[in-house]
């Protein structure tokens, strides 16, 4: 029985997508609330309510699509548009439930699954995008819509592209290429950096020890080595150095015996250079161009020696139009050098 115009108008807008499914009338999941109730006024001979002039129907899908979208390592965004003529067809052999189902598709191809990782969610029937809780964080996954048959059975509308839902924390692994790139001469190949051992607090104990030029005085021994070291001991001997130490003082010098050993050291230090610009733009340092990976970023490791560097960098669009650059300058010294290499180690009597 046809219902008034003013009944309808008082329908939730799910109540009012039910009633347009159940008389046939198209494209109903993208029409606004009035929008149905003039399209069902129409279909039950109702006077119909004057729709806007920019509210013209749209035509059919001529194919049902979904689409997987991961939000965050727990969570997944689908949404989906199904043809009425899929929708028709499915309903004449018996559609039931609309479902998802979501697959894990990790490292496999050519549209297979690993097997017992298959999830159904049943959805509403009149909905277009559903939020799906992810079983497992940093895997491939795959959602293929349909629908379930009355009496069991499967009716598969679509698939969806594969996507990789995110890790939920940070890699481990470090997959730095750097650029062997210099002003000067041509470096060596870089060999691929190793991944990083655990944070043991050692870069901050070098920064420290680099940058900070005077010390607290420790206490105890601590501060008659520190007084010794400074010339401030006033003629006092370290506990284990010169005439009293311990094993090494006038009447023990016949006692310990001499030792002969190769020492050597080797110490040097290199600059990592890196940014990011517009993936289409060229960059050059110092008039040289370098390359960009895909995502625009650059990172180039060069020789750090004794001097002033200074590296220009330049920026440019792709059509010439804007230019971005800025500058760097370093500057290192080695007040002082006692190392060797080990190929170069003297034997040395101590």
């Amino acid at each position: 029985m046809s219902q008034s115009l003013s009944s309808l108008a008082r329908l939730t807008l799910r109540q009012l997508r039910q009633v347009a499914s159940e008389l046939g009338v198209t494209l109903y999941s993208r029409k606004t609330k009035d929008e149905l109730v003039s399209a069902i006024g129409r279909r039950q001979g109702g006077v119909a309510i004057a729709e806007p002039e920019l509210a013209t129907e749209l035509p059919p899908l001529a194919d049902t699509r979904v689409v997987f979208l991961p939000r965050d390592p727990q969570w997944a965004y689908v949404f989906w548009e199904i043809s009425e003529a899929d929708r028709q067809e499915a309903f004449k052999v018996g559609a039931t439930q609309l479902c998802l189902r979501v697959a894990d598709v990790t490292g496999l191809s050519g549209g297979s699954s690993h097997p017992h990782t298959m999830q159904e969610v049943p959805v509403d029937s009149h909905a277009t995008e559903w939020y799906l809780p992810v079983p497992l964080s940093d895997r491939d996954y795959r959602v293929e819509l349909g629908y379930r048959r009355n009496g069991g059975g499967w009716i598969s509308l679509a698939y969806s592209a594969v996507a990789r839902v995110p890790a939920l924390h940070p890699s481990e692994q470090i997959l730095d290429q750097f650029v062997p790139f210099s002003l000067d001469t041509p470096a060596a190949p870089v060999a691929p950096i190793a991944p990083a051992a655990s944070d043991t607090g050692l870069h901050e104990r070098l920064y420290q020890t680099a940058t900070v030029g005077w010390r607290r005085l420790g206490r105890g021994s601590e501060a008659f080595h520190e007084l010794e070291e400074s010339g401030e001991s006033g003629g006092l001997n370290a506990s284990g150095a010169g005439v009293w130490a311990s094993g090494r003082s006038e009447s023990g010098s016949g006692v310990v015996a001499p030792r002969q050993r190769a020492f050597w050291l080797v110490a040097d230090a290199e600059l990592i250079v890196y940014g990011a610009t517009d993936p289409s733009a060229r960059l050059t340092i110092g008039g040289e161009e370098v390359p960009l990976s895909s995502d625009g970023t650059f990172r180039i490791q060069v020789p750090f020696r004794d001097g002033q560097q200074i590296y220009p960098i330049e920026a440019v669009a792709a059509d010439g139009e804007q230019k971005r650059n800025i500058t760097l300058h370093f500057d290192r010294r080695t007040p002082e050098d006692n190392s060797n290499p080990s190929d170069q180690a003297v034997a040395e009597w101590f």
